[in-house]
């Protein structure tokens, strides 16, 4: 039995390329920040101005989210729900994680990976709502 793939499971392709992009990224600054005398205990000490700790923290939190996004697409292909509105809540969904991801690296204001995250959640809380109905 072959399926189809949809908007949800492509959302999850981008997620799982999004996230090895992030790992691979934290790989070079942690190599980089050795390479120049910097110590392994710098990995994981908080300092919101180290591009160091802010790939930590974007990793973790892509690590974090994956599974819930994975939940709701395993419901979504399961149940074979789908249609416009999935599509959209999956595009908006994916844009949104990976501009949070930007916000957090960049250093940017907090306010706005806060409002990314609400818009994040309300749709998974929609497409998982959509996906049991």
């Amino acid at each position: 039995m072959s399926i189809e793939m949809t908007f949800p499971l492509w959302g999850l392709v981008i997620f799982i390329l999004w996230t090895i992009t992030v790992v691979a990224l934290l790989l070079v600054v942690r190599i980089r920040h050795l390479a120049i005398g910097g110590s392994i205990k710098d990995f994981a000490t908080p300092n919101d101005d180290s591009l160091l700790w802010q790939l930590y923290r974007v990793q973790a939190n892509l690590v974090e989210n994956l599974p819930l996004y994975l939940g709701v697409v395993f419901l979504l292909t399961v149940r074979g729900v789908s249609g416009t509105a999935i599509d959209l809540l999956v595009l908006i969904y994916i844009g949104f994680r990976m501009l949070h991801s930007v916000i957090h690296i960049a250093n940017l204001n907090p306010s706005f990976r806060l409002s990314s995250l609400v818009i994040q959640f309300s749709c998974l809380i929609t497409l998982t709502t959509l996906a049991i109905l």
